[in-house]
């Protein structure tokens, strides 16, 4: 597997008259799959497009396999596999031709037949794109993304619009480009798919990456747990935080609904209940939650992953 970055700006900077849409951003994004998550207008389709070399940048630097994307364009596209939200189709081709044209500009294409099996294809090849259903048209853009085996695919929202099916299929396919070592950077508006797929995440907010790392790492870098409980309430807060660390925190909610913050280990939960003991408190209920993704993007960017 690859060691040196497959992707790496710094200081990248672009913008589109007064507006900046990226600023002064750093990126590295190694071998295997990296998501790329930002909430509208945040830049991290601009950021992409400039990696594919779609843009120059204003300032900053951007290397993807080592190369200059748009300098060196004729040697890097051959290795790139790109899935536009377009789809970058032309609109009276049929979609079977549209993508056997592609796997033939590549000198070792994936098995043409076997693609439109595993992507669910087959029923629409003799079928003009502009009549094909948009998850039918987003498929085919994924088809044409990877059938000339790449090195590095970049996937635009890549399960938009498909049903559940489709989607886990999609996810299996991804996963398995990885195995075959190929890498992948994607964007997207769901949670669960960039933390089902990806090794790297980079939050992406007003130009810049705020945050990077595994699913993981990032899931840790803020209230390690949370633990919440039910009961009557107004219950006296100020006695509990008396007896919890003191890097804790504690909040009824909403009327009856408690929640516990800090570093949540078997002896906090244990002093949560021994308090609830002394206090005559019988919780109807005592969860301990693990940080999300989702929590992490929401405390990061103060919004919500939205398409």
């Amino acid at each position: 597997m690859r060691s040196e970055p497959v992707v790496q700006a710094d200081a990248l900077v672009k913008r589109y008259g007064e507006k900046t849409a990226v600023d002064r951003l750093d990126l590295t994004a190694r071998a295997g799959v990296t998501a790329v998550l930002g909430p509208n207008g945040a830049g991290k389709t601009t950021t992409v497009e400039l990696c594919e070399g779609y843009h120059r940048p204003d300032a900053g630097t951007v290397r993807v396999l080592g190369l200059d994307p748009v300098r060196d364009s004729r040697e890097l596209l051959p290795r790139l596999g790109v899935m536009l939200q377009s789809g970058g189709v032309y609109s009276g081709a049929r979609a079977e031709e549209m993508l056997r044209h592609v796997a033939r500009l590549h000198a070792h294409p994936l098995d043409v037949g076997a693609l439109i099996e595993r992507l669910g294809l087959g029923s629409c090849g003799r079928t003009g794109y502009r009549r094909l259903s948009g998850g039918q048209k987003q498929r085919l853009a994924l088809a044409m993304a990877v059938v000339g085996r790449p090195e590095l695919v970049f996937l635009d929202e890549p399960t938009a619009g498909l049903d559940p099916q489709a989607r886990r299929a999609t996810w299996d396919l991804v996963r398995e480009l990885r195995t075959d070592g190929v890498s992948v950077i994607l964007t997207t508006h769901h949670m669960d798919e960039a933390e089902q797929l990806a090794d790297d995440v980079a939050i992406i907010d007003a130009g810049r990456v705020i945050a990077q790392g595994s699913p993981e790492e990032l899931c840790r870098g803020g209230a390690e747990n949370t633990l919440r409980f039910t009961g009557r309430p107004g219950l006296d807060i100020a006695s509990l935080l008396k007896a919890l660390p003191t890097d804790s925190a504690a909040a009824e909610l909403t009327p009856g609904a408690y929640r516990v913050t800090g570093t949540v280990d078997p002896q906090l939960l244990a002093t949560v209940a021994s308090w609830c003991a002394q206090n005559g408190v019988m919780p109807d209920r005592i969860s301990v939650e693990r940080h999300t993704l989702e929590d992490v993007f929401l405390e990061l960017t103060g919004k919500e992953l939205r398409g």
